[in-house]
């Protein structure tokens, strides 16, 4: 239910609100389940009459809880035992009956008794004199009214006795715990209820009754010891109050407290509030009060080396370092022993990363066999190692990331961090398979070299020839000029040995030079890879992780505003 007031019950209850969408499935479930609860008994509570003042009388059997009820009412509405439990269910005594109805009956209040008028013996000068007359005097001062509940004792031996008193707890508006010199310390009481409720101090009372049966000098003493437990509750500011519904001592005090609440109408609200305060509190009881590191760049930068070995990118940086050496071997070696490079396989091609490979390239109407989402690499499958290796990144890198916040929310960014565990694998293959990597693409020198390879052989090959045509000219007898020859050495034999020596030469001079492009290639494509990753990998991590940690912050801030913090 949106809670649309904006005043500050309203703006609370929003902030709860707030706090318990964003912690779904990351705090405990029975802290879920209580704030819940109480966003719901708020809704209902605030649709129901706001200027009545609901006040549970709550005592345990023997405590004169009923008696009690009886005196500040001034009338015998409930019927009261010394042994045993006698409030078999909830009694209402009511002022300012208008409005009244709907609120009792989601309070479950069947016995209703209509009251008109200040109770029998009252101080004609105190609060409930004035409020019972303003709430007799009509118009529009007399709205709202005081309604009284008698509760079954809480430690009533029937079940039904027990769920309905702990049903009432969380329902008025003001509770009045009745307790007697006996039982006063009796740990049920604490343990279960007092404990519980004690942010709930600014609306509880505490009467220590019939203390008639105590000596007069022993009264202080008594009290001064329930006091003291009560500090121990967390409940050391509530008012505590002697009376005795024998003798009449402390009633009229405690009606006056009573009246006092109804007249400033505040007490459903100051009660809502302490829900509210008591459900925040409960959905942060593993906050530390700490605040996740975040996403570094450092982090991210280690995450993404790790996710880079693990993909098998270094194996494929290898290979464009081997493909640009074989290729440009190819290219730039001497022609004669080129075939023994092209006798070997690109070892880009033998992954499925020679672009423009792909047999069915030559058919228009088949599918780009260059897009990534179909055509996959023929890297060998993650090893165990790598597989390890990506998990473990991803789990260090969550870990630092939420370092500071509570171990609930570790664990969901943990889950936000490995939300795509099933798809990564192939993502980081298709990141591989769409990175440009200049496969097959050389260097403009290559051109300039293999143009010189060229011209060198041909010059051999035409030596020979030229040599060829003198033996055999020499053999069949024929009478032929001498070669024309330079310093004494003949143009033909100069043009063999220098178009070997030379292609030679060059081959031997370009071969550094191919493996320093070779590294420079490689170093690019490493590059590529990697960026392609981290794009990736804030995609796919460090995003969810991102986001579950500014959830994690809201929620700490609707925390903050629903318990008052802020």
């Amino acid at each position: 239910m949106p809670m649309t007031d904006q005043g500050p019950l309203g703006r609370k209850l929003g902030a709860l609100q707030t706090a318990t969408e964003l912690g779904g499935g990351r705090v405990p479930e029975d802290a879920l389940a209580s704030a819940e609860q109480v966003l719901e008994r708020a809704g209902k509570r605030r649709r129901l009459s706001s200027e009545h003042t609901v006040v549970g009388f709550f005592g345990a059997t023997g405590s004169g809880k009923s008696s009690l009820f009886n005196a500040v009412t001034g009338q015998e509405l409930a019927r009261a035992a010394a042994t045993r439990p006698t409030t078999a269910e909830p009694l209402a005594a009511v002022w300012g009956a208008e409005g009244s109805g709907p609120l009792l009956d989601w309070l479950e209040v069947d016995q209703r008794h209509l009251l008109d008028g200040p109770p029998a013996g009252a101080d004609p000068r105190g609060t409930w004199v004035r409020l019972a007359d303003r709430l007799r005097g009509g118009g529009r001062d007399a709205a709202g009214g005081l309604i009284l509940l008698d509760l079954p004792d809480f430690d009533s031996i029937a079940v039904q006795h027990r769920e309905i008193v702990t049903r009432l707890a969380g329902q008025v508006d003001v509770l009045v715990w009745v307790v007697d010199p006996q039982k006063y310390a009796d740990a049920a009481l604490h343990r279960e209820f007092l404990e519980p409720l004690a942010a709930h101090r600014g609306v509880t009372l505490v009467v220590l009754n019939q203390v008639d049966r105590l000596a007069e000098r022993d009264v202080a003493g008594v009290l001064s010891s329930l006091r003291g437990i009560l500090a121990q509750d967390g409940l050391a500011q509530v008012p505590v109050f002697a009376a005795s519904a024998v003798t009449g001592e402390g009633i009229e005090p405690l009606r006056h407290a009573i009246a006092e609440v109804a007249e400033r109408r505040t007490a459903a609200t100051d009660r809502l509030l302490s829900d509210v305060r008591t459900a925040a509190r409960a959905l942060g009881a593993e906050d530390a009060g700490g605040v996740p590191a975040g996403v570094g760049k450092g982090t991210e930068a280690r995450l993404v080396d790790a996710l880079t070995e693990a993909s098998g990118a270094s194996t494929v940086v290898r290979a464009v370092q081997q493909s640009y050496r074989l290729e440009g071997g190819r290219r730039t070696g001497w022609p004669v022993v080129r075939w023994l490079a092209r006798a070997r396989q690109d070892p880009l091609r033998r992954l499925g990363l020679r672009r423009g490979d792909h047999p069915d390239r030559r058919r228009r109407d088949s599918p780009a066999p260059d897009d990534p989402r179909v055509h996959r690499t023929s890297l060998p499958g993650r090893s165990p190692a790598q597989r390890a290796q990506a998990d473990g990144a991803i789990r260090t890198f969550a870990d630092r990331a939420s370092e500071g916040a509570p171990d609930t929310w570790r664990s969901s960014v943990r889950r936000a961090a490995r939300s795509h565990d099933q798809t990564l694998p192939d993502e980081l293959d298709q990141v591989i398979s769409s990175a440009d990597l200049r496969a097959g693409a050389g260097s403009w020198w290559w051109h300039v070299i293999n143009v010189l390879q060229w011209f060198a052989l041909l010059a051999a090959v035409a030596g020979l020839g030229w040599l060829g045509v003198l033996a055999l000219a020499g053999y069949l007898q024929f009478e032929v000029p001498p070669a024309p020859d330079v310093e004494g050495f003949p143009i033909p034999t100069l043009l063999v040995a220098g178009g070997l020596l030379f292609g030679v030469l060059l081959a031997l001079l370009t071969a550094p030079l191919v493996r320093l492009g070779a590294r420079r290639r490689a170093h690019r494509a490493r590059r590529r890879l990697r960026g392609g990753i981290a794009d990736l990998a804030r995609e796919r991590i460090v995003a969810p992780v991102g986001a579950e940690i500014e959830r994690y912050g809201a929620f700490r801030e609707a925390l903050a505003a629903a318990s008052g913090r802020h």
